[in-house]
């Protein structure tokens, strides 16, 4: 299956990826960062997975989502009659559930399953047992049930299943995991948790404030990103998955399961301009919690629940998907220094706090701790936005979005009341200003540049207008944009910053796609700039790379028509929502 071929499903605590034709080939439970029991994905079919389809293994006719909601439907026609399988997982209350309800359409169908569960990313084969007619899986710290309508034999460290379907006839799968040491939890009801987790997804789309011509776009993009979210602590994660791969076959593969405060931030920023300020307050708690003790501790990125050690580790029984290897899980940016998170922090909270978030004054307290790092800590080089594995530099995105810390916080002292040293945020935030305009700009190119004393470009840079640092009819923005329309677009979409032998910034080898947020990011530059035709061109363009249940990865590859990176991806759905605000 490609990258574009699954479809998200999930409980706001963990997720699965379902492909089309019916196998659910990646899980992790019980949350989005633990060990997988379906690790195909990454792997083989023997590290975890499954399948449920017509007897013959072909993908789905057709499939969509329940309008508004997260529960996929995929039908198939065959020769004999119409089935139609319906996938969810229930809004957590105690533990996990995958259902699958087969429902019969038309006529008569014959159906199979398989399931191979893989505990510990496809390395631990359970020791399975039949209980009062189901299926126990037991490895270590995890246990698993399946709940079938019909028996299924084991056989090649597998459990099959051969039935047939009928017109009306509905036959529910649950998958249920618990802790080992527990005994089995009650099952479910899958009719009534059916209609359930219908009603809260439906009601938690009423509460959107988007009604532009995009709005199913849009609308999609929210519920994706609300997937995203851990719902115990507010965290957000990137993704739901790790190491698929920014160049096939090649090494650019990373652990995206953990809560960036970057991409955390920007997430918010695109809820709460629809109306969601109850996550922004959840986040707000979560950020409280996660970054408690000295400023100097902060990290860019913490588990779900806010823990701080996330080591690196490469899975080498994995091949790896379609042979890109590494396998990493853990990631080993944490230990970055990414100075432009201060002022997406500082940004999203007064965001928040415009658009009606109550005050807090524990928050501000911990704001300001974060303002006398950004002080003391602005003039160093860093790793930059992008994460870079090369050597550290002057990036002039990191820069700017130290300025922008300072100007957020100058506004909240002129604003909310707050107390604080701004007359010292003021002249701190003019001189990094006049810094970034000196060092940052190359004159005779009329373009800002990725890095003091660099001649390379950076589509980060068209954050310029849109974080108010400069204003978007200023003629240095405008250089700035043409510049990357001429040299950063591939294929009429926008790469990070140029890749080639003569340029290490990144330190790793292998080419990638095009970042899809970096080709968002100019239609609102466009929007902004007044050449909305162009924009909404780029735009509607941008939408066709969605799959055909409106999901993104972090990439494009030209080269191959296809989605890469780690999928879905909230850095891709973010700029998507706030492209279309812009528009209409």
């Amino acid at each position: 299956m490609r990258i574009e071929d699954y479809a998200l499903i999930g409980d706001m605590q963990s997720a699965a990826l379902v492909a089309r034709d019916g196998s659910i080939d990646w899980l992790c439970l019980p949350r989005f960062d633990s060990p997988s029991c379906f690790a195909a994905l990454l792997g083989s079919e023997r590290n975890g997975h499954w399948w449920l389809g017509p007897t013959g293994r072909r993908p789905a006719t057709r499939r969509r989502y329940r309008p508004d909601t997260l529960i996929l439907e995929s039908e198939w026609d065959t020769p004999t009659g119409t089935v139609r399988v319906i996938d969810f997982m229930p809004p957590r209350d105690r533990n996990p559930d995958v259902v699958r309800i087969v429902e019969g359409v038309s006529g008569s169908v014959e159906m199979s399953t398989q399931l191979r569960v893989r505990f510990d990313y496809g390395r631990i084969v359970p020791w399975v047992r039949r209980t009062n007619g189901h299926l126990q899986a037991i490895g270590g710290p995890d246990s698993v049930w399946l709940h079938s309508p019909v028996p299924l034999k084991g056989g090649d460290y597998a459990h099959r299943a051969t039935f047939t379907v009928n017109e009306g006839e509905r036959l529910p799968f649950v998958f249920t995991w618990h802790p080992s040491h527990e005994p089995m939890p009650p099952q479910i009801e899958c009719e009534n948790q059916l209609g359930e987790t219908e009603t809260f997804w439906a009601e938690w789309v009423a509460k959107c404030t988007y009604e532009g011509p995009y709005r199913e776009a849009v609308v999609r993009s929210l519920i994706t990103l609300k997937g995203l979210t851990y719902a115990p602590t507010g965290g957000i994660v990137a993704a739901p998955t790790t190491s698929l791969p920014e160049d096939l076959g090649g090494v650019r593969n990373w652990d995206y399961r953990f809560c960036w405060l970057r991409d955390a931030t920007l997430t918010l920023d695109a809820l709460i301009s629809s109306g969601y300020l109850e996550e922004a307050a959840d986040w707000r708690g979560w950020l409280l919690r996660a970054i408690a003790g000295r400023p100097q501790d902060l990290q860019i990125m913490y588990g779900v629940a806010g823990e701080r050690r996330l080591p690196e580790l490469m899975l080498d029984w994995l091949d790896g998907y379609e042979g890109s290897r590494p396998v990493r899980i853990g990631n080993e940016a944490v230990k970055q220094l990414q100075l432009d998170v201060y002022g997406e922090v500082m940004n999203c909270l007064f965001t928040a706090r415009t658009r009606g978030l109550w005050p807090d004054d524990r928050a501000w307290t911990i704001q300001r701790q974060l303002l006398d790092y950004v002080e003391d800590h602005w003039d160093e080089p860093d790793e930059g936005l992008w994460e870079v594995r090369g050597p550290r530099r002057h990036f002039v995105h990191s820069k700017i979005m130290c300025w922008a810390a300072l100007d957020r916080a100058v506004k909240y002292v002129e604003q909310f009341d707050r107390v604080g040293p701004v007359e010292k945020w003021r002249t701190l935030r003019d001189a990094i200003h006049a810094e970034v305009c000196d060092k940052g700009f190359d004159a005779e190119r009329n373009t800002f540049t990725q890095s003091y004393g660099s001649s390379e470009l950076d589509a980060a840079l068209l954050m310029i207008p849109m974080v108010g640092f400069l204003p978007v009819d200023d003629p240095r923005v405008a250089g700035t944009v043409a510049a990357i329309e001429k040299e950063l677009m591939a294929d009429g979409f926008v790469l990070r910053y140029p890749l080639a032998a003569d340029n290490d910034v990144d330190g790793l080898p292998g080419g990638e796609g095009a970042f899809l947020a970096c080709s968002f990011w100019l239609v609102e530059v466009m929007a902004m700039q007044g050449r909305k035709e162009e924009a909404k061109e780029l735009f509607e363009r941008l939408l066709t790379l969605r799959n055909d249940v409106g999901l993104l990865a972090e990439e494009y590859d030209p080269r191959y028509g296809r989605l890469v990176g780690n999928f879905p991806q909230a850095f891709s759905h973010v700029p998507l929502v706030h492209a279309a605000r812009a528009l209409s």
